[in-house]
């Protein structure tokens, strides 16, 4: 074995070295945040968690669908770190299971509930009680979400409280969640629909109509905790951020209105 030949080996083999050591010393991704929450969030959460992410460098990531899918899931196992949940009942069902942190349970925000219409449809109506909704729809369908869904409950409520739901029920078209019964009306599929005040603000393909009164349905609250089998020690970090200064501006962006935030 000659000199030359060994010093090429010696060099190869530092090269080597000198190559694999800067990915060795590479940093592993972070392990993102979980959030399960309503879909009726998307839209503001996304814009949360992208500003959250560039004050801390933490990822987040989100999983929407109803609130009852979600706590479903959360029962089942489901790898989430925060649940929001669109209403205080789907909150309550985790909690009586031991699936939240208890300590950590906050109210957020609170919303409207919107009769509406698409964009371009001239109808008009007035709400309040009696109004004539049966005849309005005529042969087309009320857009809603289904009976489990928070969207879907504060609507049976409101048009209960206002005298029309025997009337209305056999012309419902029920959705999987909110956002589902705002594409049926942004789609054309129906004339009107019930969703929330924010979900019309998101979508220019319909306007609102009218909003119903908050007296003819319980409380709209949105309430987050972490949940009992969080991964991400950052989950309550983020359920902070949304209720601090930063994230009560996004939430009045979008037309929520931001719950005070308990003293501590």
């Amino acid at each position: 074995m000659t000199v030359n030949f060994v010093r090429r080996l010696l060099l190869g083999a530092l090269g080597a070295c000198l190559l694999a050591a800067p990915a060795a010393g590479l940093a592993q991704p972070k392990p993102p945040i979980t959030v399960f929450a309503a879909a009726s969030l998307k839209n503001v959460l996304d814009e949360e968690g992208a500003a959250y992410t560039a004050r801390t460098g933490e990822p987040v990531q989100f999983s929407y669908a109803a609130s009852s899918v979600l706590a479903r899931q959360i029962e089942q196992g489901a790898p989430a770190d925060l649940f929001i949940s669109a209403d205080v009942g789907w909150m309550d069902y985790v909690a009586q299971r031991h699936l939240i942190v208890a300590a950590t349970r906050r109210d957020l925000i609170t919303n409207h509930l919107a009769l509406i219409a698409p964009a371009e449809s001239k109808i008009r109506i007035r709400i309040g009680k009696g109004m004539p909704l049966a005849q309005v729809l005529g042969d087309g369908r009320l857009a809603v979400a289904g009976p489990d869904v928070p969207a879907g409950r504060y609507a049976k409520a409101s048009l209960t409280a206002l005298g029309v739901w025997d009337q209305v029920q056999p012309k419902l078209a029920q959705a999987d969640n909110v956002r589902g019964a705002l594409a049926f009306v942004a789609q054309g599929a129906a004339p009107l629909g019930i969703v929330y005040d924010t979900d019309a603000r998101v979508e220019p393909k319909v306007r609102i109509v009218g909003l119903f009164p908050d007296a003819t349905h319980p409380p709209i609250i949105y309430p987050g905790a972490v949940t009992a089998n969080a991964a991400n020690p950052e989950a309550a970090s983020f359920l902070g951020f949304l209720q601090g200064p930063e994230g009560a501006t996004v939430f009045r962006k979008y037309g929520f209105v931001v719950l005070p935030r308990p003293a501590q």
